[in-house]
C-alpha cells in the first residue's frame, strides 16, 4: 500500500471511509492489517483528534495515582491513545485489539506492559472483572465497526471506583449507532453501575469523508467524550 505522505486527501478520505463499509469481521481484520503502515499519517491528515482528547478528558477526571494505574486500552490501534497518555503521566498499559498488524505497531513503540489480540464485541474480554484502574475505547464505537456489546464487558473489567472513556461520532450516518449506544449508557447508569462524570462535545472532530458527511458548511463532523466512575457494589 502506498504511503499516504503520497497521497491526497480525497484519497485518504476515500480509504478512511471504507472502515464503515465492511460488515464482515474477517474482511475488517484485513483492511485494518493492510492499514497499519500508512494508519497514523492518515488520520493525522484528517486532523483526528479523539486521541488527544480523550486522554486528557480522563486525565482531568482520574482519582488517584496516574503512574500506578493500570489502564487498558481497548480497540488500541497503533498506539496512539497510550501515546497520549503517557504524556499525561500514565505508565501502565495493557491494549486489546481485532486486527494484529495494528498490535504489531503498537508492540514497536513499547508503551504496553501487554498486548493480545480480541474480537471485540465476539468474545469475552480477555481479563478478570475488576482488574483495570481506567478502561478506554477511543474511535472504535461507531457504525460498521465495534457493536456496543462491548460496553458491558468494558464495565466488568474496570476496578469498582475506576474510570471508563468512550468516544463516538455525533454525524449523521452514526446517528442510528450514537442512539443505541445512548440508550445502554443511560441504561447502566439507571441500574447503578455507573455515574457519569462528563460528557464532552467536540465540535471539530475529523475531517469528514464523502461516507460520514460533514454537518453544514464545515468540513469536519463533531464528536463526543463520555467518562464515567464505576460504582462499588
Amino acid at each position: 500500500m502506498a504511503a499516504s505522505g503520497r497521497l491526497s486527501i480525497a484519497e485518504v478520505q476515500r480509504r478512511v471511509s471504507a472502515v464503515h463499509h465492511g460488515t464482515d469481521p474477517e474482511e475488517q481484520l484485513r483492511f485494518y492489517d493492510g492499514w497499519a503502515p500508512d494508519y497514523e499519517q492518515d488520520v493525522t491528515m484528517l486532523q483526528y483528534q479523539a486521541p488527544r482528547l480523550a486522554a486528557s478528558c480522563l486525565a482531568s477526571g482520574f482519582q488517584g495515582s496516574v503512574a500506578d494505574a493500570l489502564v487498558l486500552d481497548v480497540a488500541c490501534g497503533t498506539g496512539l491513545v497510550a501515546q497520549e497518555l503517557q504524556a499525561k503521566g500514565f505508565r501502565c498499559f495493557h491494549g486489546l485489539d481485532g486486527s494484529q498488524g495494528m498490535l504489531d505497531h503498537a508492540r514497536r513503540k513499547g508503551l504496553y506492559q501487554e498486548l493480545k489480540q480480541c474480537m471485540l464485541g465476539q468474545e469475552a474480554l480477555p481479563a478478570a472483572s475488576g482488574f483495570y484502574d481506567a478502561v478506554l475505547i477511543v474511535g472504535a464505537l461507531s457504525e460498521g465497526q465495534v457493536p456496543t456489546s462491548v460496553i458491558p464487558e468494558l464495565l466488568r473489567v474496570t476496578k469498582p471506583g475506576g474510570f471508563l472513556c468512550l468516544t463516538t461520532r455525533n454525524n449523521s450516518s452514526n446517528l442510528r449507532y450514537k442512539n443505541q449506544m445512548r440508550q445502554l449508557l443511560d441504561d447502566l447508569e439507571q441500574r447503578g453501575l455507573w455515574g457519569k462524570v462528563k460528557v464532552q462535545e467536540v465540535e471539530r472532530w475529523e475531517r469528514a469523508t464523502s461516507e460520514q458527511k460533514a454537518e453544514g458548511d464545515s468540513d469536519y463532523i463533531s464528536g463526543v467524550i463520555y467518562l464515567y466512575r464505576k460504582k462499588a457494589p
